[in-house]
């Protein structure tokens, strides 16, 4: 099978049979580390809705996780004044959705966007969503570009490549890498993405991409697993570890304009929080629990030093046409 069926069928058993978040689990997520984050998400949401008029929205949520960051998020925007007409959370984990539904009881579950309201703007936030879907992955061999396969090899799996010609779905910028280059495509990112946005130019709202990754296109082997906190073969034992790649944004920029969406972005995550005021959030926290000001600056750091998870993390925004521009990008942020 291709890299990106083999990402697909592994990744499906393995969420559907874990809460793989957490010390207990194989990776913690920006939510999980601070409420800082989830809150600044918030301000965000509040601040854009706010411009745009204060308009009935839905807010949905891509890959939700435990319902944590949707949960800090809301309870920061409805200090705002801002109630979504529903909680909208697109996921088919059954021990992660009830997760979810033990902090947001009224939400909404769907399978795919495709279910999602098309009744009132949505607005949209996907935080490690986009690394978690499938990607092609093309090398160049001795006779050309080929999709490399999964297949049984010395009692194990491994990755090789194929035998069908695919220079056509190579950049033209990356064909004459040299050999051994690996090139990685995500059509199943790009078409969510273009999906999201149709709806967004079709009824207004915005789309928040929050994940690690880089400005495409690129050459580089970006397929990784992770168990238990640790690094792993992504080969070694299909289902039990969490595969992911990075997120080609501007892969994304792309898709989410082609279907008239204007877009924000990205932006490193930390640059992305400072701007939103996290700074001054964490001034707060530690005034009201000084014992905790030292660990409260600790998660802030790992939000937001380029070192951590501030540099390697990007932000990036789809907006409806006629919908403001979107605090958080500023002058350092692009828009693709």
């Amino acid at each position: 099978m291709t890299v990106a069926d083999f990402i697909a069928a592994a990744n499906s058993h393995y969420y559907a049979t874990r809460d793989p978040l957490g010390a207990a689990g194989d990776f913690t997520t920006a939510p999980e580390i601070s409420q800082m984050f989830g809150e600044m998400v918030g301000v965000w949401i509040a601040d854009l809705w706010t411009r745009a008029g204060r308009p009935p929205f839905h807010y949905v949520e891509l890959g939700p996780g435990r319902g944590t960051l949707a949960a800090d998020a809301l309870r920061t925007l409805a200090r705002f004044g801002g109630t979504p007409l529903g909680i909208h959370l697109v996921e088919t984990s059954p021990m992660l959705r009830a997760a979810q539904l033990a902090r947001l009881p009224d939400a909404v579950h769907h399978d795919t966007i495709d279910a999602l309201p098309d009744d009132a703007p949505l607005v949209i936030v996907a935080n490690e969503f986009f690394d978690a879907l499938p990607i092609h992955q093309y090398v160049r061999t001795v006779d050309g570009w080929r999709e490399r396969m999964v297949l049984r090899r010395d009692g194990g799996l491994a990755a090789v490549p194929g035998d069908v010609p695919a220079d056509d779905a190579i950049p033209m910028s990356l064909r004459g890498s040299p050999q051994g280059s690996i090139v990685e495509t995500a059509p199943a990112s790009a078409a969510v993405m273009q999906g999201c946005a149709f709806r967004l130019a079709r009824h207004g709202g915005a789309l928040l991409a929050i994940d690690y990754g880089y400005r495409g296109p690129a050459v580089g082997d970006t397929l990784q697993a992770v168990k238990a906190h640790r690094f792993a073969n992504p080969f070694a034992d299909p289902g039990e570890v969490d595969l992911t790649a990075h997120v080609d944004f501007s892969a994304l920029a792309i898709a989410a304009a082609s279907a008239g969406a204007r877009v924000a972005g990205p932006i490193g995550q930390g640059a992305w929080l400072r701007l939103l005021g996290i700074d001054a959030r964490l001034t707060i926290l530690a005034k009201g629990a000084p014992h905790r000001a030292d660990e409260l600056a600790s998660q802030r750091d790992r939000l937001v030093d380029p070192a951590a998870m501030g540099e390697l993390f990007k932000v990036m925004a789809a907006c409806a046409p006629g919908w403001p521009r979107p605090e958080g990008f500023g002058a350092i942020g692009e828009s693709l």
